[in-house]
């Protein structure tokens, strides 16, 4: 008997993560010695902020390390409802909001509730790789739409029209986005959001970065339009970019109440509820004041401004400009390579880790993350450069 056949046939489909495998590889490479420049990263660099630091310690001294309920301790949920009504201008009751171990886990747990064998999920591509690998897990098909780096890698209304089928479910939207760091506008939202009600068409919004946006611009929560689209909304978010807490585990989604009590089931009956500590964590998180979450941003504007500064002065590449999140998608054809060669040859010659674009469906382009410090960012687009020079 092959080792393969005691596998369920689920996983037939589900591939590695690339940005997982040039990471471990950076990291094998550091461990040896090398001096490695990461520009990979999906995580800030700063530190978890004191203040929840010093809430989940004073979770452990007080014993607050049982079992909780599994959608998340009520303070949490009425604090989470408060902010989608604050930040979001979505009005969802203790009851629709389900927190997990993760937006990730957030965004699984809907999928698995919601897509039947062989439906499809439409997915804006380029897209963060784990959306089509999760589709897989849950038996759906999904089905990629390709937008324009002349649109800033937006999803038009007339392309997602295009593209829904008799068996299209879903749709995953993400603002701003990974990787190209796109943040649709809410009159865009709007007429994405008509399509979506003409077919009857749900939708998974990933607003993970949604306190992370630059040059004025403001976020809107798609769900927050009118009543048909929010009842065809799953709105996700959690704590790990805006507070650096990736390694907490802590995520969070508002849904229609049927959905809501699905994920629920779901959930009692997978990982029970979320860490108990990081609950604690999380609601000292959401107490942060907004000058908080603006000092952060001024810090990371500031760093695309000097990696693209730096970048369209150099050969051979051309930089999609960020709207949000920390990431620069970067077209790399003119070198003739593709997106896994020139990431390791950068990786192996200039010590620079980056991410292959393939993963993201674009063959040719790397995703170079800001969220370093000036000092290693410096460095790094000094490696990039020399590397496009010898080329």
């Amino acid at each position: 008997m092959h080792i393969d056949s005691r596998l369920a046939s689920r996983l037939k489909n589900v591939k590695p993560s690339s940005t997982l495998a040039i990471t471990s590889k950076a990291k094998k490479l550091k461990s040896e010695g090398f001096d490695i420049i990461t520009l990979a990263a999906g995580e800030p660099d700063f530190d978890t902020p004191d203040f929840v630091k010093s809430a989940a310690i004073e979770a452990i001294n007080s014993g607050f390390t049982k079992y909780t309920p599994t959608t998340g301790i009520p303070e949490l949920k009425k604090l989470i409802c408060e902010k989608f009504k604050k930040d979001n201008s979505l009005e969802y009751a203790p009851s629709q909001v389900v927190v997990s171990c993760g937006a990730k886990h957030s965004i699984f747990n809907a999928l698995f509730v919601l897509v039947n064998p062989q439906d499809e999920v439409l997915i804006p591509s380029p897209y963060w790789v784990s959306y089509s690998e999760m589709v897989n897990l849950c038996d759906g098909r999904p089905r990629f739409v390709q937008t324009l780096a002349g649109n800033n890698f937006k999803i038009t209304p007339q392309e997602l029209a295009a593209n829904i089928t008799a068996k299209s479910k879903l749709l995953i939207l993400n603002s701003p986005a990974n990787p190209t760091g796109c943040v649709y506008t809410q009159e865009e939202l709007r007429q994405i959001s008509e399509i979506c009600v003409k077919n009857k068409l749900l939708v998974i919004s990933d607003e993970i970065y949604e306190k992370l946006i630059y040059d004025g611009l403001k976020h809107a929560s798609l769900g927050s339009l009118n009543k048909e689209i929010y009842d065809l909304t799953i709105t996700v978010n959690g704590f790990s970019k805006s507070f650096s807490m990736t390694g907490w585990r802590l995520g969070y989604l508002g849904a229609p109440s049927d959905i809501a009590e699905a994920i629920s089931r779901l959930q009692d009956h997978s990982t029970s509820n979320p860490n108990s500590i990081a609950q604690k964590a999380g609601i000292a998180a959401l107490g942060a004041p907004e000058s908080f979450y603006q000092k952060i941003c001024q810090q990371f504007q500031e760093r695309r401004d000097y990696c693209i500064a730096r970048i369209k002065a150099m050969p051979k590449i051309t930089p999609v400009v960020p709207e949000g999140a920390f990431y620069i998608f970067c077209d790399i054809s003119k070198t003739k390579l593709g997106a896994m060669e020139v990431a390791n040859q950068l990786l192996e010659k200039k010590y620079l880790s980056v991410i292959p674009g393939d993963g993201f469906g674009e063959d040719h382009y790397i995703r170079i993350s800001f969220a370093a410090s000036l000092d290693n960012l410096k460095k790094g687009m000094d490696r990039l450069e020399e590397w496009l020079k010898d080329g």
